[in-house]
């Protein structure tokens, strides 16, 4: 199964079409009834680059052209939609504006400054075990919420931090726990750390879109900067808190948490299979046209 956004959206419309056109006439269904509505806000509050887009009082991004910023709390009505779980972290999600595979979760974890001093002695095999353990803590509690249990498989790209910029990427391939001929997913962590924590942009996508669509999560990654006085060498010592763990354990334990993102999508699909696989005729549909003024006809099953 693949996780294509202009298709998933276009299933956002389609489920809302079915529950008003099902045979039967019978009302739409309390979930299609949220989809239709996290639909809507991300319509009603979308914004498109180019855009100078304010990351809490933190940062701001330099959104491209060809990009959609869907803000909060519509980035969070669209998530719970496809009922993943979200916090007070989550700033807003970012989709492309035309075709393309791929959404990114953009976070605000505020923790304080994470010392970086233990890159130099990072061991990816140690790290990847630790990224197992803790995926499978996590599956606990995917399974209270019905969903599917998930498997670390091995990295896409191994952890790897530029010490001048004090950027962190890694991406983990994963899939459905045994399934050893199902494909795989990935989601494509990168970070900016900040005085007083760090920017997360998590780009999901299908592994094997990933090289394909690296370049865009590099690309945003390089449009963000934070504000003056905000900035990793602002830190200062005596007065600052100072987060309680470090990289080895940003990677190695929060990151378990991120990687629920695909179960949760491959979660939804499979529950809304016809409409995926009619979504599937949909690729034509862009987030431009779905977030136009005129909404389009739904495609023909």
């Amino acid at each position: 199964m693949r996780y294509i956004l202009p298709r998933f959206v276009a299933a956002f419309l389609l489920v809302c079409t079915l529950g008003t056109q099902a045979a039967d006439n019978d009302k739409p269904s309390p979930q299609q009834a949220e989809l239709a509505a996290a639909y809507k806000a991300a319509q009603d509050t979308h914004q498109a680059g180019p855009a100078a887009i304010a990351l809490r009082n933190q940062a701001h991004l330099q959104l491209p052209a060809g990009y959609l910023w869907i803000p909060q709390p519509a980035a969070g009505q669209l998530m719970q939609a496809m009922g993943n779980r979200t916090d007070d972290s989550l700033i807003g999600t970012i989709y492309p504006a035309g075709e393309g595979e791929w959404f990114v979760v953009v976070k605000f974890v505020d923790e304080g400054y994470i010392k970086d001093d233990d890159a130099k002695d990072w061991n990816a095999d140690e790290l990847l075990t630790s990224l197992r353990e803790g995926t499978e803590a996590a599956n606990e509690e995917r399974a209270k919420r019905g969903i599917a249990a998930i498997e670390v498989v091995g990295w896409a790209q191994k952890p790897q931090y530029d010490t001048a910029t004090h950027r962190l990427a890694w991406s983990a391939l994963t899939r459905d726990k045994g399934d050893t001929g199902g494909e795989q997913g990935v989601n494509y962590n990168t970070y900016a750390l900040g005085r007083e924590g760090y920017i997360s942009l998590n780009m999901v996508t299908a592994a094997n879109a990933l090289e394909k669509h690296k370049p865009e999560a590099m690309t945003l990654l390089g449009a963000l900067q934070y504000d003056e006085g905000k900035r990793y060498a602002d830190f200062n010592s005596s007065t600052d808190k100072v987060a309680a763990y470090g990289l080895t354990a940003l990677v190695a334990g929060a990151a378990a948490k991120k990687l629920g993102l695909l179960a949760v999508i491959a979660a939804f699909l499979a529950k809304f299979a016809k409409v995926a696989i009619v979504a599937g005729g949909a690729a034509i549909w862009g987030f431009a046209k779905l977030f136009g003024k005129k909404k389009p006809e739904a495609p023909k099953a």
